[in-house]
């Protein structure tokens, strides 16, 4: 797991598969907080229906690297998206 001190405001999450998972809001704990608007946007799938325009974290634990202005994660993102939690805890 990176340094999640390293992670920062507007940073884009990708997955390992380079395939765009969301935007940093901030860092919460264990979790990085994804934007509103921008929380699995790209991903078939995610984003839609009763899901959308909420908050979404990712577990810190998914985060591989840090590098530039990008939170690589160690999971492909229709992967990660399936780990991710809304504002209460509960998975997505």
């Amino acid at each position: 797991m990176a340094d999640l001190n390293n992670i920062r405001e507007h940073m884009e999450v990708i997955g390992a598969d380079g395939v765009h998972v969301g935007t940093v809001d901030r860092v919460e704990g264990d979790r990085i907080k994804l934007t509103k608007k921008d929380s699995g946007a790209d991903i078939e799938g995610a984003g839609e229906g009763h899901h959308a325009g909420h908050h979404h974290f990712i577990p810190a634990g998914l985060v591989a690297e840090v590098e530039g202005d990008q939170v690589r994660l160690s999971a492909n993102a229709d992967v990660a998206v399936t780990f991710e939690e809304e504002e209460g805890g509960e998975p997505v």
